[in-house]
C-alpha cells in the first residue's frame, strides 16, 4: 500500500472533496424532498453502487477513453443531463396525473429511486474523470500491491465516503419534511423544489464545458 503520509493526506483530501456540497449530495436530497427519506436513502444506496461502475472503469484504464475521445464524453454527458431533467419534470407531473407522493416510506418509489440513480450515477462522466485524475495522485508503483488493485482499494474508500456525506444529507433533509409532514401544501411544495434541483441540476450538467 501507499505511505503512511500519502494514506493520510489522502484520507483528509477524500474528506474535503466528499463534504463540499454538490451533485450528488443535491440529488439525494431532492429525491428525500420529493419522495420521502426512505427514497433519499434508497437513491444514495444507487448513486454509491454506480459509483463502482467507475471506480472499476479506472482500475482498468476505461476512463481514459473519455480523454481520448471527447465526443463520447460530451454524448454521455448531454445523456445523463437530459436524464435528470426527465426526472425532474416528471415529479412536476406526477402531481397532475394524480400520483399522490407522501413524505413516508412507499417501496415503488424507494425501489424507482434506487435504479434511477444508479443511471445517473454510471451516466455521470464527471465522476469517471474525477476518479482518473484523482486516484492516481495516491497510487505507489513500488507498493507491494498491484496498480489496479490500488485504483481498487483507493476508489473503494473515496466511494463510501462521499456515500457518508450523501447520508447525512439525506437525514438533514428528512428532518426538514419530518416537520412539514401533515402539511399538504408543504408536501406539494416539496416535491416541486425537488423537482427543480433536479432539472437545474441537469441543465448544469449539460451547460458545463469539462
Amino acid at each position: 500500500m501507499p505511505s503512511t503520509e500519502l494514506l493520510v493526506a489522502f484520507f483528509a483530501t477524500t474528506a474535503i472533496f466528499a463534504y463540499i456540497p454538490g451533485p450528488a449530495m443535491l440529488y439525494a436530497a431532492a429525491q428525500t424532498m420529493a419522495r420521502g427519506r426512505w427514497s433519499g436513502l434508497m437513491a444514495a444506496l444507487g448513486i454509491h453502487l454506480g459509483g463502482y461502475v467507475h471506480v472499476f472503469a479506472a482500475a482498468v484504464g476505461l476512463s481514459v477513453l473519455f480523454h481520448a475521445v471527447p465526443v463520447l464524453y460530451m454524448a454521455v454527458k448531454l445523456v445523463g443531463a437530459l436524464y435528470l431533467i426527465w426526472l425532474g419534470v416528471s415529479l412536476f407531473r406526477a402531481k397532475a396525473q394524480g400520483d399522490v407522493v407522501l413524505p413516508g416510506i412507499q417501496p415503488k418509489s424507494a425501489r424507482r429511486a434506487f435504479f434511477e440513480s444508479i443511471a445517473v450515477e454510471v451516466l455521470n462522466p464527471k465522476t469517471a474523470i474525477f476518479f482518473m485524475a484523482f486516484l492516481p495522485q495516491f497510487i505507489d508503483a513500488s507498493a507491494a500491491l498491484p496498480v489496479w488493485l490500488q485504483f481498487v482499494v483507493l476508489g473503494t474508500i473515496v466511494n463510501l465516503m462521499f456515500s457518508s456525506a450523501d447520508i447525512v444529507c439525506v437525514i438533514l433533509a428528512g428532518a426538514v419534511i419530518a416537520r412539514l409532514r401533515r402539511s399538504s401544501r408543504a408536501q406539494r411544495l416539496m416535491r416541486r423544489a425537488g423537482g427543480a434541483v433536479l432539472v437545474g441540476l441537469g441543465v448544469h450538467v449539460a451547460l458545463q464545458k469539462t
